[in-house]
């Protein structure tokens, strides 16, 4: 009996055709000796309906449509509490071969033979076991106790693994885990490949370190979008933004905040100076030696005009990463306001304010787009919450306008709660400046006012 297919959730609109240039969304990416691309169509091998994300269970899935070459270097696994949405690596030699080799066994690492779950039948968990100078990079899942054929996985040559560790929980029962995995370090110029797997784990033992991710030995950006397909890519995904309709503090772009009437201050001189539009004349450097810093006017009228801001001068200011070994990449995406008003308590059906707690000039918040280096899909938004954040999967987000997602910049009030509702909107791609991309070299001139570090 054949099993059936499954695709992960696509974005409500088709793809652009991204700009030509490079080796971006060409659909494969050269790691050094072993080309490896996303597979997003998956057959059910195996399912649980019960324990986990909201008591819903777990699926796991081996991936379909391989292209041909390619070989499967792992299987996929994610809670039900969401439509599919995920993808794996597969892989292939691309030097003069040794890069990729099969198990020469497999061990079982649990069953649900002895378990009352709610399942659809038997599930079978088995870890390959690979040959000398190799790592497995992912399970394999089966509905028999019967092992795998060693045919069924490639392991890959020790020198393209980077070390793993657990990322989110997918599902546990009785002593088994189930974890997605990614490279233990993931800083923008850190190698580590995510290969989509996961980590199972029987009664806490921690087979995450016979597993392991895949390493970027090419150790370049290739892969990366140039300036236009940034500018595509923030054309197809620029989020809308949506103020509280109580909001009184709203954000302008840099330039108009020091257009307007902000001021260097300097320890010992009376007489503050103004900023140039650009920032040229401000102090730069990587510290804070407390001599300089950046404050309203003392003029009440034009003071209360900069804290209001200006929405229509708007402008968001981008920096991009590359991330995973560049084989993702990361568009942050900054929003300058004048000014953070003062904290508000609630209190049964009350907002309190607490005078001037959290007042202070200057703020900034952010969302950050993660896109696939494989394709130019948006797959995570990551929203900036005080000094943590969350990262929400495409599939969850709200989407406006072909593919834009949704966000909402809570109400200037925060250090105590955070408010949201529809008020103003803005598109994030009707103006923005990409600021910051060290990849790039001298593609990017960044503005004098980002080497600014003082308060």
């Amino acid at each position: 009996m054949s099993l059936p297919i499954q695709t992960s959730f696509k974005l409500p609109s088709p793809l652009p055709s991204w700009p030509p240039g490079g080796e971006f969304a060409q659909g494969i990416i050269d790691l050094g000796r072993l080309e490896v691309c996303q597979v997003s169509t998956f057959t059910q091998v195996w399912a649980t309906h019960e324990g986990g994300q909201d008591g819903l269970g777990a699926t796991f899935f081996k991936p379909w449509t391989v292209p041909s070459g390619f070989s499967v270097l792992g299987y996929y696994a994610q809670p039900n509490n969401q439509p599919l949405f995920g993808w794996v690596l597969v892989g292939r030699d691309s030097g003069d071969g040794g890069t990729l080799a099969q198990p020469s066994d497999y061990t079982l690492v649990w069953s649900s033979e002895s378990s009352n779950i709610n399942q659809d039948g038997r599930g079978y968990f088995w870890l390959p076991t690979p040959p000398e100078g190799y790592h497995a990079v992912g399970h394999v899942v089966t509905k028999s106790s019967d092992k795998p054929s060693v045919e069924e996985v490639r392991c890959v040559r020790s020198d393209l693994t980077d070390e793993p560790e657990s990322d989110a929980y997918i599902w546990r029962t009785d002593g088994f885990s189930v974890d997605s995995l990614r490279p233990a370090t993931r800083d923008i110029n850190d190698l580590g490949v995510s290969v989509g797997t996961f980590i199972a784990r029987a009664n806490g033992a921690a087979t995450s370190a016979t597993l392991a991710c895949l390493k970027n030995r090419k150790a370049n950006f290739s892969s990366m979008p140039n300036l236009r397909q940034v500018e595509a890519l923030m054309q197809a995904y620029s989020p809308w933004i949506y103020f509280h309709p109580d909001e009184v503090y709203l954000p302008s772009s840099v330039s108009w905040f020091f257009d307007n009437g902000a001021l260097l201050y300097q320890k010992g001189n009376q007489n503050p100076t103004p900023i140039d539009s650009g920032g040229s004349n401000l102090p730069q450097g990587d510290s804070n030696d407390g001599a300089s810093w950046i404050d309203l006017p003392a003029d009440d009228g034009q003071k209360n005009k900069i804290k209001i801001g200006d929405i229509s001068s708007t402008k968001f200011y981008l920096h991009i990463k590359p991330m995973l070994g560049a084989t993702f990449t990361d568009v942050v995406i900054w929003i300058f306001y004048p000014f953070n008003g003062p904290a508000k308590a609630k209190v049964k059906l009350f907002n309190v304010s607490l005078g001037k707690i959290g007042e202070h000039v200057g703020d900034w918040e952010h969302l950050t787009l993660r896109i696939s280096n494989f394709t130019g899909e948006l797959q995570r938004l990551y929203f900036a919450e005080h000094n943590s954040g969350t990262w929400v999967d495409a599939s969850q987000l709200d989407f406006q306008g072909a593919n834009k997602p949704v966000g909402y910049s809570s109400l200037q009030a925060r250090g105590i709660r955070n408010d949201t509702a529809k008020g103003n909107s803005i598109d994030s791609g009707r103006s923005f400046d990409v600021v910051a991309t060290e990849y790039m070299g001298s593609a990017v001139t960044e503005p004098a006012w980002l080497n600014y570090m003082r308060e």
